[in-house]
């Protein structure tokens, strides 16, 4: 229950209505009073997609300049040299057919899943388990490569991963409450500029719909698309 008035005594500190700039949305969000943790900041986008068609699905990865806040678990699906390189380089979990295994019992204790190429016959079969929870190696995001290293260091150095969903929305994380407003807006403006790149020639009409920004426990506060590329 205080859960519930701390929510509702938050949304009435401001128009729930209002369209914000990407400033005054996050200076709103920051605003209203600090958690016992360290809160996400997340950002939902509705873009004028119609995902049910291959050619408008958006999934792909974007570098967050100021990085996400998080510590990133990564599994990486590889063998021999590779597997050396990963385990080196920093990934939490690395094997082949061993990892497959640990998987497919429900071992899915990390956020990132990488694999070498010749390790998607056995990925493949993890399609069940991990396709549901958006860990699915894909060579669109970059995690399904040769080259381990560089993917495992973009991971944990702030690149995240991007897809809308069956709706057309599209839900990042772009950093911690901690996070100061410029730092935030940096990560939100990177985030808005991979997706106006990423615009699929078949999208028609308006294609940045909706913008909403909160805390993990917060109220959502709307920013206008309209003031994204000046702003945001």
């Amino acid at each position: 229950m205080a859960k519930a008035k701390q929510y509702r005594d938050n949304s009435a500190k401001f128009d729930r209505n209002h369209l914000h700039s990407g400033a005054d949305a996050l200076a709103i969000i920051k605003s209203l009073g600090a958690k016992k943790f360290d809160e996400s900041v997340d950002v939902v986008i509705r873009l004028g997609v119609d995902p049910r068609k291959a050619d408008q699905m958006i999934r792909g990865t974007v570098a967050l300049p100021s990085g996400t806040g998080k510590d990133v678990r990564i599994a990486v699906f590889a063998q021999g040299e590779a597997a050396t390189a990963a385990r080196e380089a920093g990934a939490e979990h690395v094997g082949g057919e061993d990892l497959a295994a640990e998987v497919q019992g429900g071992m899915t204790d990390f956020d990132v899943a990488i694999a070498t190429p010749d390790m998607m016959p056995t990925v493949g079969k993890l399609g069940r388990i991990l396709g549901p929870r958006g860990l699915m190696p894909n060579p669109k995001t970059g995690t399904v490569t040769p080259d381990v290293v560089k993917a495992i260091g973009e991971f944990k150095g702030g690149t995240v991963e991007y897809r809308t969903d069956r709706f057309a929305n599209v839900h990042v994380p772009i950093g911690k409450a901690s996070f100061s407003e410029e730092a935030l807006l940096s990560n939100l403006r990177a985030l808005t500029a991979e997706l106006q790149r990423a615009k699929p020639a078949a999208a028609k009409g308006k294609y940045v719909r909706k913008i909403v920004v909160s805390t993990t426990m917060g109220p959502g506060v709307q920013i206008d698309p309209a003031l994204v590329a000046s702003d945001a």
